[in-house]
């Protein structure tokens, strides 16, 4: 029996329906591409703050094709030791999100964990399809993972996160490490990814007209992201890599009335196949994007303690 979605919830998808992706001609794209949310109170109602007791610098790493902007997020607490280094990828379909909207995230695992997080604003789609937001995500890794001293993180401690299309690409690097034994990943967090473009996943229809994101929307995101090309190339969807085996221990989390819940239940199900640690953890009630929403979804605070609970437990 499924868990009902909160009032608050329901209206915010109706709202942010208007602005849907799968609604959008090439020109409204570029304008909502082009938008930055930032941080004032009403974005603050809806997306969270940045935490307290974090200091953020905005820099760049290498990309595939040039430099590309980052976010440091550093906790002002004094330490005796360098800090892990967190690498996340923020979500957006690979075709919108930035920067500001990880802030939330990425400032509490900061702080919280404690941790140097640094996240990528990789190459947006249709502008740039696969794989180039792939390769620019994988050669930051390298980048950040290759001058970590000078951020005062580990390099033997590295950790990479992301949430949705995030997720996907936290996943897709894990995958592209090991292939080209690069840096070495102790943990992937997927928060609500995708990882099957062929949208082979039965949730995708149960939860065709969920708020937040619909199949319409998924279908949308999917195709500014690939055009033409094969969704079954692992690098592009990680769930139909050939072997799982010798990826990084996983906290794959989903969402209940999620399009895409089950691409994550089954990306989990596949790493433990090949003998990866995995946890996989269904947040009940909750559509896609509940940590991007940390003041409408109730399960945003608890995903988030799980998160850094098992950072913390991966990273030392």
């Amino acid at each position: 029996m499924s868990t009902p979605l909160d009032l608050r919830v329901r209206l915010a998808g109706r709202a942010f329906g208007r602005f849907s992706v799968a609604r959008m001609d090439d020109a409204q794209l570029a304008r909502v591409k082009q938008q930055r949310i930032g941080h004032n109170p009403l974005t603050d109602l809806f997306f969270g703050a940045v935490a307290r007791g974090v200091e953020l610098a905005d820099e760049t790493a290498a990309g595939a094709e040039g430099q590309l902007p980052v976010r440091v997020y550093r906790p002002h607490r004094a330490v005796t030791e360098p800090l892990p280094l967190v690498v996340n990828f923020h979500g957006g379909g690979w075709t919108v999100g930035s920067l500001d909207a990880a802030d939330w995230l990425c400032s509490n695992v900061a702080v919280t964990l404690p941790a140097v997080v640094v996240s990528v604003d990789y190459r947006l789609a249709p502008d740039h399809r696969w794989p180039a937001a792939a390769e620019d995500c994988y050669a930051a890794l390298v980048d950040l993972v290759g001058h970590a001293g000078a951020l005062g993180a580990d390099p033997t401690r590295v950790a990479v996160m992301g949430d949705s299309a995030g997720g996907n690409l936290a996943a897709v690097v894990s995958l592209m490490s090991r292939d080209r034994s690069g840096p070495s990943i102790r943990f992937q967090g997927l928060l609500y990814p995708a990882t099957d473009l062929t949208l082979g996943s039965p949730s995708i229809e149960r939860n065709a007209d969920a708020p937040i994101l619909t199949r319409a929307d998924v279908v949308a995101f999917r195709d500014h992201y690939l055009g033409d090309q094969d969704p079954r190339q692992p690098y592009a969807s990680p769930l139909h890599a050939a072997d799982h085996g010798g990826l990084p221990p996983a906290l794959v989390q989903v969402a209940e009335h999620d399009p895409i819940r089950d691409d994550g239940v089954r990306y989990a199900d596949a790493l433990r196949a090949a003998g990866v640690p995995v946890r996989l953890t269904e947040y009940t009630g909750m559509p896609h994007g509940y940590l991007s929403f940390p003041r409408l979804c109730r399960s945003a605070p608890q995903a988030l303690a799980e998160l850094v609970a098992e950072q913390r437990a991966a990273l030392g």
